[in-house]
């Protein structure tokens, strides 16, 4: 009796050691699964994928908008795959593919022009893929195809533009002459700017556009046709540039033909980089209106909203000002970009 009541005992205990085994199995894993589903409805935890498509590096702002992206993405902790255009429509579509091929978590991109992107975005869309829009916009009718549009207001700048200028010669009894040096060919932000400004500037008849050419965003082209428009037109009275670049290479033009830009020649130009807000600190632009490059932050609060199922604005504007000479020389020492 003894020895079966020593057995007994050991069952016992070794029973009551596999229940507490068994229970504390299943109190890990409900705690596991807890966890797991816990973040629903909250802010995601996982490692999110962005791929983003640029333009290209073709001016000090976008060297400053690809710097700010990169930046952002690093310190939000994402994994950032990154593609320069090299001004390029066909690079950047193939960009887009191949984020959809590598099924990353959200793509965004900077659109080289506006038309052309329904096919590539649907594919997007079928994939299941949120696209993010960023600077400059696109001209697709269905909306449905992106999340939302994060940039500058384009038109808006080409107003404030042509508010000043118009402000300017509000006076003028003769006709002054104005030429202009288009972004590329095709882009919201060449499109844009000539629209806003020759809204405004046709309340006075006296301002007349002579001249108007692509310089492609970059300084060397915007020397170049300036150089052009020089020798064709002996009377130009205003230079309105859609970028600082442009609008710096067509100073070198315009010193090298023996005149003085920002009084032989009034120049308006629209970034307010830190080249170009130097220029304007010297009386060599008169009037620059901004177009902030630094989206890095906000583009990756957007992906971040757009990963968690929030809801977000169907079209984010960033906030920007205007510089005159004597503003630019007073906010030039503390220029970011």
């Amino acid at each position: 009796m003894k020895r079966f009541g020593k057995i007994s005992l050991v069952l016992s205990l070794t029973l009551s050691m596999l229940m507490l085994g068994a229970c504390s199995s299943n109190n890990s894993g409900g705690a596991g699964e807890e966890n797991a589903g816990g973040n629903s409805g909250t802010k995601s935890t996982k490692s999110i994928t962005l791929g983003f498509s640029q333009v290209g590096a073709e001016s000090g702002w976008r060297s400053a908008n690809t710097k700010s992206i990169q930046d952002s993405a690093k310190e939000a902790g994402y994994t950032l795959k990154f593609s320069d255009a090299q001004q390029k429509q066909e690079n950047q579509i193939k960009a887009l593919r191949s984020f959809i091929q590598q099924k990353v978590d959200v793509i965004s991109f900077s659109p080289v022009v506006e038309s052309g992107w329904d096919t590539v975005l649907k594919e997007a869309k079928d994939a299941g893929i949120p696209v993010i829009l960023t600077d400059r916009a696109v001209d697709s009718k269905d909306t449905s195809l992106y999340v939302t549009f994060l940039g500058s207001d384009f038109v808006e700048e080409g107003r404030k533009a042509g508010q000043w200028l118009t402000e300017q010669y509000k006076d003028a009894a003769e006709d002054i002459n104005i030429v202009e040096l288009q972004g590329t060919t095709g882009s919201a932000p060449a499109n844009d700017r000539m629209q806003g400004f020759k809204e405004v500037i046709s309340s006075n008849p006296n301002l007349k556009i002579i001249a108007s050419q692509t310089g492609d965003f970059t300084r060397a082209k915007g020397k170049e046709v300036m150089q052009a428009f020089l020798k064709a037109h002996k009377d130009i009275d205003v230079l309105y540039a859609h970028n600082d670049d442009m609008a710096l290479g067509a100073i070198q033009a315009i010193e090298a033909a023996g005149l003085k830009p920002g009084e032989d020649i009034i120049i308006i130009s629209v970034d307010a980089v830190k080249d170009g807000m130097q220029a304007a600190s010297e009386g060599k632009i008169n009037f620059i209106v901004e177009c902030n490059p630094l989206l890095g932050p906000q583009l990756m609060k957007v992906v971040q909203d757009v990963v968690d199922g929030k809801s977000v604005e169907a079209r984010i504007v960033t906030e920007e000002t205007t510089f005159t000479s004597e503003q630019a020389k007073e906010a030039l020492p503390n220029r970011q970009y």
